[in-house]
């Protein structure tokens, strides 16, 4: 019989498609209720934890809530069930239902939240992020005696080096001779004082985020055998990585109205429906993307070759700019609506996931758009 997988399972599973570490700085993921060692037997996507779809998550007896917008995103200072927020919350714990926040993270992930809304525009494989994510590693070289690299290496790794991709106590090295001579105040490890001793010693090489650089060198002056341990931290400069927020590239031949009309039909029925800034009739070959609020990726949109940008909440003097300075379309699209096809396609993928590892498992989409506005009237419309 199949297994019910832990809670812990799951989240380690989806995080591993959108790693934490990849969120913006003001971001807020990860598990935000939930015991980890639970039996998680059900998911449920959403693009907003609401109190309806908390309900029915309940309901139906969810174990875990995977909610693209974060709950607790500013500071909280009380989860009483006096406000929105604290009610649901509330309702999650006693209810015994989890709550995963994937927001950045799967807006950059491969496959993510703008992979899926470039694929609902008709985008090229071949696009590219319209920002890229910037990766920064540091290099730490350091020498030491060849029976006791080994220990080295693992406190050096249990501080936070040689970590690559899903791959730890990652190193390289190269075997050598070493030569010193202590002073006659030093108190070596090997050697005598005023005598020039050589030593096989092994060059050991491990990468570490640049966040983790102080502890790894604490670690490694802890743990090295010698009074003086000889090292160097290497910095690199950083790089840009495959993923980042947006996606840009060809899209077949349309007009912008055309492409309007194409996402007011495909993305889900809200009431403000699909804006567009710009001539209508413009030939679109190009397009670029971005899941959510985009106003902040204008600039970076604006040095692209791109005939269409389309994403959310855009305001009106940006917008207004933006137009009057740049012969690129604007289509502006409900918030939640933008985001909303990237759910069935993560939990199509976490049920093929599943399967292959043989867990009972099920995953569906929250019904319903979670969009907060419910009526639009259109201007001169008769009172």
């Amino acid at each position: 019989m199949p297994a019910v997988p832990t809670l812990a399972h799951v989240v380690a599973l989806l995080e591993g498609r959108a790693a934490p570490d990849t969120a913006e700085d003001w971001d807020r993921v990860g598990l935000v209720a939930g015991d980890p060692q639970a039996e998680c037997g059900s998911v449920r996507f959403t693009v907003d934890v609401t109190e309806q779809v908390t309900a029915a998550a309940l309901a139906a007896d969810v174990s875990l809530i995977v909610a693209h917008h974060p709950l607790l995103l500013r500071g909280v200072h009380s989860v009483a069930p006096t406000t929105l927020r604290g009610r649901i919350l509330t309702d999650l714990i006693r209810g015994g239902c989890g709550l995963l926040t994937m927001h950045t993270n799967a807006d950059q992930a491969a496959g993510g939240v703008n992979d899926v809304l470039a694929d609902a525009v008709g985008m090229v494989p071949q696009r590219r992020p319209v920002r890229s994510r910037t990766v920064a590693v540091d290099r730490l070289v350091v020498y030491v005696p060849e029976d006791e690299a080994d220990d080295l290496v693992r406190e050096l790794a249990a501080a936070g080096a040689g970590r690559i991709g899903e791959y730890e106590e990652c190193a390289y090295w190269v075997d050598g001779t070493g030569q010193f001579r202590p002073s006659p105040s030093a108190s070596p490890h090997v050697g005598e004082p005023g005598t020039l001793s050589r030593v096989a010693e092994r060059r050991v090489e491990m990468v570490m985020d640049p966040g983790a650089t102080e502890a790894v060198v604490a670690a490694l002056r802890v743990a090295h055998p010698y009074e003086e341990p000889a090292f160097s931290v290497v910095p690199s400069r950083p790089l840009a990585a495959e993923t980042g927020l947006g996606r840009w590239g060809a899209v077949p031949p349309t007009t912008a109205a055309d492409l309007a009309r194409h996402l007011a039909a495909v993305l889900p029925a809200t009431a403000a429906g699909v804006r567009l800034a710009g001539a209508p009739e413009r030939p679109v070959r190009s397009v670029a993307v971005c899941g959510g609020a985009g106003d902040s990726l204008l600039a970076d949109v604006a040095r692209l070759p791109v005939d269409a940008y389309v994403t959310s909440d855009l305001r009106h003097h940006p917008a207004l700019d933006f137009v009057g300075d740049h012969g690129t379309v604007l289509i502006d699209v409900p918030h939640a609506a933008g985001e909303a096809l990237w759910l069935q396609s993560w939990a199509d993928t976490l049920l093929a996931d599943a399967q292959q590892r043989d867990w009972q498992l099920t995953a569906d989409v929250a019904a319903g758009c979670t969009d907060p506005w419910t009526a639009h009237y259109p201007s001169g419309a008769p009172q």
